[in-house]
Order: structure tokens, then sequence, then C-alpha cells
């Protein structure tokens, strides 16, 4: 037997367990491993029943997704021949679900007669998230045992459910009473069915998966969604073939599946989804740190300011039983910062996230001080005040003198130098910059900035913790604005330059949410505060006082005291927040475009497109020749996660790739011809990307 699978066989029943670890992904040689082991089992008489089950514990998280988009996907056996020979064994076949069930591996288990599961045990089918739908009998099998509409739900959402709400839906059917006591119970379940000779495969719970919904279901579930969806392939290929589990016979829909499966494998939103996927692994990698680095110890956390920001930020660590001391100046400050974050609790209770204990016990890992001293033994201090350089080397220094030593002094400024800051205290190899994105106990997103002087072991520790308190989190060098921020000042100024020109804020999102962005950049600025990134503007303006024009518009706004959703007016207007074209932004454009002398005309919706997004990406592609970024997939998890870019497109480098790299070169050299002097002075290609062209590549890679 193989490698792969542990196999035994004890009074007529036959365990079958994965041992490919760490997850029993299904490769093809798992895939041959359990199909050899199940077709012993099932010619051996002795055999009467067959359990299978991971060796180690874990079921199976899945397919091996490395293998999609090779030919080893659907190398025999492929997953959806193994999983019908499965179902096709004339004895009965327990599925002991230990721990997890995803993806193909839920498939697995839903190709076997009988599921048992343990109490910790979660199930789903995730492959939406990679721009896929299950492909070996998911959107078939599933609907027949749970109905079409919970299937359908279920494969949409990717979620991943536990196990009593997989029990009441029917994809579980027994529970073992401890994990440790699950291959028993699943002994003694088989020894029960074959005590009554039960089937192989029981009858179906739902031979008709649709026999319950509305006429018309499925078209008006399709017209519903359809502006949730946008441009999105996967989630219409999931109801296709869900839709076909309620018209087909089982062989013809599982054959459909498969060619709907294949579509979505071969589309670029799958590639690009994939391609996130190991962006996300990747971006823990650090060159010249190892793994076995020794980290610093994180028992108790301080965070500066009780704001907004603060308050998110001292959530992320209490909500991982982490205690924070909460510093602020004076004690109404502090007192409204504890309430807020009461209060953002309160609103988990009602929406049934948390319960009442739960928040107790989270608040009482949350406390508040107005003395500096109380700062002494903690481990690691984030530093949340307002943006002005002079401010936050004030605190450092005071933390300089009250902090023990090896603790990690973190400022969590958006744009201002970390070595700057690092250089006003004693011990800069402390510190690091931890720029956490708003809302803090939201955004999955945190930009860990290296200092030139910063310690591999607080890099390492503070990657660990980012992990531990559920960050995504991406290296960045230092420079104004590190990698999410300096790539927004591009993609800003050439779309408020856009404006000067002719166009408006919503032709201008509009082309951005067409192509699938969370918001267009107009509607961005106005929920971020046109008066913020003002003062982010004003931090670094020696960089753009040469453009007399530079984001011109989003500073008359903030002198006009128009600072977006929060005063009810900035590049649109608001009832609530509900947003409204304003003929008065048009007019102030018009204004500063004949004071500036520019021309205004038609602007057609590609050059808007290539305009922010070919200099977003440019600027992209420079930070990663400067080394401020480690690779590109770390910047486009950077604007995925922070900044709403559609993952389904990779992100601003990927899709640059997608789109051709000599494209975006010939686009940037088109306007800087054709702009005059600002085309001149803005739209300048980087070396980089010049290189890539020039060298017949076409991905973006430093060399």
């Amino acid at each position: 037997m193989s490698e792969l699978i542990q196999y035994r066989l004890e009074d007529g029943v036959a365990f079958v367990g994965l041992c490919r670890a760490p997850v029993n992904a299904l490769s093809q040689r798992l895939r041959a491993a359990i199909l050899s082991a199940c077709e012993r089992a099932a010619a051996d008489a002795e055999v009467k029943a067959i359990i299978l089950h991971g060796a180690d514990g874990l079921f199976c998280a899945g397919a091996d997704i490395a293998e999609f988009g090779t030919d080893a996907a659907f190398a025999e056996p492929s997953l959806p021949d193994t999983l019908m020979r499965i179902s096709e064994i004339d004895k009965p076949v327990i599925a002991a679900i230990g721990k997890l069930a995803l993806g193909g591996g839920l498939e697995l288990a839903l190709a076997c007669g009988y599921r048992v599961g343990e109490p910790g045990t979660r199930v789903g089918l995730p492959e939406i998230n990679l721009g896929l739908l299950p492909g070996a009998g998911g959107t078939q099998r599933l609907p027949r045992l749970i109905g079409a509409e919970s299937a359908l739900n279920l494969i949409l959402s990717g979620e991943q459910i536990d196990a009593e709400r997989a029990r009441l839906l029917g994809i579980l059917d027994r529970l073992a009473s401890e994990a440790k006591h699950l291959l028993d119970e699943a002994e003694t379940y088989a020894r029960e069915l074959i005590a009554m000779s039960a089937p192989a495969l029981p009858p179906e719970h739902c031979p008709r998966p649709a026999e319950d919904l509305p006429d018309g279901f499925f078209a008006s579930f399709r017209e519903r969604q359809e502006s949730l969806w946008k441009n999105r392939l996967a989630p219409r290929l999931v109801l296709a073939a869900v839709e076909a589990a309620c018209l087909l016979p089982l062989r013809e829909g599982l054959a459909r599946e498969l060619s709907l499966f294949k579509q979505a494998e071969a589309s670029s939103q799958s590639q690009a989804l994939r391609h996130v996927f190991f962006a996300e692994r990747e971006a823990g990698r650090i060159p010249n740190i190892a793994p076995d680095l020794p980290l610093r110890s994180i028992r108790k956390v301080a965070v500066i300011g009780a704001g907004t920001m603060g308050g998110g930020i001292a959530m992320n660590f209490v909500n991982a039983g982490i205690p924070v001391m909460l510093l602020e100046q004076q004690g109404a400050a502090l007192d409204r910062g504890l309430t807020m974050i009461r209060k953002n609790y309160e609103i988990s209770v009602k929406r049934g996230k948390l319960s009442a204990d739960q928040v107790e016990a989270r608040m009482e890992l949350l406390h508040g001080t107005l003395d500096y001293a109380e700062l002494a033994d903690a481990d690691l201090v984030i530093e949340a005040v307002f943006e002005k350089m002079e401010i936050k080397q004030q605190v450092f220094r005071t933390l300089d003198r009250v902090c023990k030593p090896g603790a990690i002094l973190a400022t969590n400024t958006s744009s201002l130098d970390v070595d700057a800051i690092a250089m006003s205290v004693s011990r800069p190899q402390d510190v690091i910059g931890l720029h956490f994105f708003s809302p803090a106990n939201v955004m999955r997103l945190l930009e860990v900035v290296r200092g030139k002087a910063t310690a591999p072991d607080v890099l390492a520790t503070t990657m660990a913790i980012a992990k531990r308190i559920g960050k995504l989190a991406v290296v960045s060098g230092v420079c104004f604005g590190f990698i999410g921020n300096r790539m927004l000042e591009p993609y800003s100024r050439e779309a408020q330059r856009l404006l000067l020109e002719g166009a408006t804020p919503a032709q201008v999102d509009k082309v951005l949410t067409e192509l699938g962005l969370n918001m267009g950049i107009f509607s961005m600025q106005d929920l971020a505060g046109v008066d913020v990134l003002y003062l982010i503007r004003q931090a670094n303006q020696a960089a753009t006082a040469h453009d007399e024009s530079y984001c011109r518009i989003g500073d008359e706004l903030t002198v006009l005291k128009r600072h977006g959703q929060k005063s009810g007016r900035g590049f649109y207007r608001y009832e609530g927040r509900e947003r409204q074209e304003d003929p008065e932004v048009v007019a102030l454009a018009e204004r500063l475009s004949q004071e500036l002398n520019i021309s205004r005309r038609a602007v057609c919706d590609e050059e808007i497109h290539d305009r922010c997004l070919f200099m977003l990406i440019n600027e992209g592609i420079q930070l990663l020749d400067e080394g401020i970024a480690l690779r590109a997939s770390d910047i486009d998890l950077v604007w995925i996660n922070g900044y709403g870019f559609p993952a389904h497109l990779g992100g601003p480098m990927h899709y640059a790739e997608q789109l051709g790299l000599e494209r975006v070169l010939a686009s940037i050299q088109r306007y800087r011809s054709e702009l005059g002097a600002y085309g001149e002075m803005w739209f300048q290609p980087a070396p980089l990307l010049k290189r890539l062209v020039a060298a017949g590549k076409t991905r973006i890679e430093r060399f």
C-alpha cells in the first residue's frame, strides 16, 4: 500500500487513512492511493464496510491547488472519476470527518454513503474564492442531500459551517461525542449499518432538489444577484451547475458540472484568484530571515490614542485574548474611546456574532490610562496619534524613557518617515511601522514597515503577531506613503487632473467600478476624508510643488470645508449616505481649468482607465525596483485588501501582466507625448518597466 495511505482491516471494517501532510490535499498521487485502497476493500469478501478518515486527525482540506491549470489536475485517476467509483462500491462507505472537509474534501465525503463528524468539524465548498465551482460532484450531490436553495447559498458563500449546522442541514449523519472518539464512533456506526444490511447508498434526501422552490426561482435569483456579481464569472457558473442538478439525472449533471468547472478553471479570473491565493502564502516569507529565528514574547500590548484608529487597533488584540493598555491624554477622550469600543462590540451582539459574556471578557482585557508610566511592562506599544511628525517623535521620546528594554515600539503612521521616527529614540532597532487600515478592527491588511535599523527579530515578531490577530501582513520599506498610499498618489493625481480636463467625478468613478473596484476614486476620497488626504499631500508638498495643478480640486474642496461624507459634501453631495452628483464641483473644475490654462474637452472612458490605472501600476513597478516592495504579488495584496482592487483581476500588477506590459508602456509613452508639459512632468515610465518590455518579459519582477 502507498505511503500516502494507512490501511487496516478489523473484524470486517476496512480503515482507509489519508496521510499526505499537512492537509491531505487531493493530488494525483493521493487520488490514486485512495482509489487503490478502496478497490482493495471492495474486492475483499471479508470487508463489510469501509471507513475513510484522516490518519493524523484532519480529514481533507481539498484539491491540490498547485495542480489547477496543469495536466495533473485531471490526470488519471481524476477526482470526479475517483469519487464516482467510490460512490459505486456496493458496501457502506463512511467518511469520518476530523477537523476539516473543504472543497474536494467535502466532495469526497459526499461521495460516501454516510458521514460522521466531530464537535469541531467544519465543512464547506470554498471554490468560489478561487473563481471556481466544485468540479467533482459538489454542485450535484449536495443539492440532492440538502435541497437546491441551501446548497446554492452554501456554495456561493464559500463559507465554512460548523458541525452542528452541518448535522442540521443533513450533511452529517452523526456527531461523535469528542474528537478523540471519532474513529471509534464511526466504527460503531459502521457495525450498525452492517447489522441492519444497510444499502451502500441510502435513498437521496432530496431526489428532486427544486421541488419546494417557486417557479422561475433560478431566473429571479440570477436577476437579484446581477448587481452584486458585476462581471464575476464563477457565481454564474455555480448557478448554472446547481440548476443542472435540478433538471438532469446525476450522471448527466456531473458531466455538465465538469464542463462548467473546466470553463472556470481556464478563465483569467480564476487564474487571478489563484495568483492571490499563492501570493498570500508567499507574503510571510522574508528573505534573509530564518523561519526558526527566536521571537520576542508579546503578552501585553499598549496603544497610544483612543480615537477611531487607536480603538480599532486595541480591539484586534483583545479579540485574540491579548491584554491591552489604552492611553490618552485626557480623561474625556479616554472615556469616549472605551465607550466607542463597547458600542462596536454591542453591534456585534445585535448581529449575533458575539455573546454578551464574550463582550465582557474582551472588555476585561482592556484597561485605560492617562499615565505613560503604566506602559512600563508592555511588550509591544503602538502609537496611533495625529499624523504629524513632531507629535509622533515626542510620543516616541516618551516611550523611550518609560518602556522596558526589548519592547517593540511601533508607529501606525500611514505615510511619514519611519526612520525619522526611529532616530528620535535611543533604540531604533526596536522601532517598526504597523500601518493598520481603517476601520482597524475590520480591515484585514497590515503594512509592516521595516526601517533601516529595525532588528530582524522585531520584524519576524510583528509578522507573527499580525497572523495571530487575523491580519494579512505585507512588508514594506520606508518611503513616503509606503506601498499603498504612495501608489494612491498618482492614481488620485490623474483622476483629479482629468476633472480639470473635462471629465466628471461620476464618469471617472463609473469607469473604475465597472472594472470591478469596490469604489471609485472620488467616492473613496469622500469616505476617507478630503481633508485627511489634503494633510497627507501637505506632508509631501516638496515632491509636488512644481505642478500648480496637482490635486488642486481636492485642495480647494478642503478650503471650502467640503470634507466628504462626514460634512455632507465633497466631490459629491450626500443625503445620509446617498451620493449625488454636484454641479458645483463641475463649476469649480471649470473655473480652475480656466485659471490654470488647461483646455477642456470630452474625455473617453479608455483614457480614464489608462491614465488612472497605468500610472498606479507604473508607481508599483517603481516601488519594486527600489526594493520598497519585496515582490509584485505583495503590491497586489495591498491594493486588493486595502483599496478594494478586484481580487478576480489579481491586483494591479497581475492585471498589468494580463493586459500586457508592452501595452502599459506604450500608453504611458503616448500620454507623455500628447499631454504636453504635464505629460513630460508626470508620465515617466519606470525604468524597470522599460527593461521588462525590452527583454520581452511578461511577468513583473526585479532584474
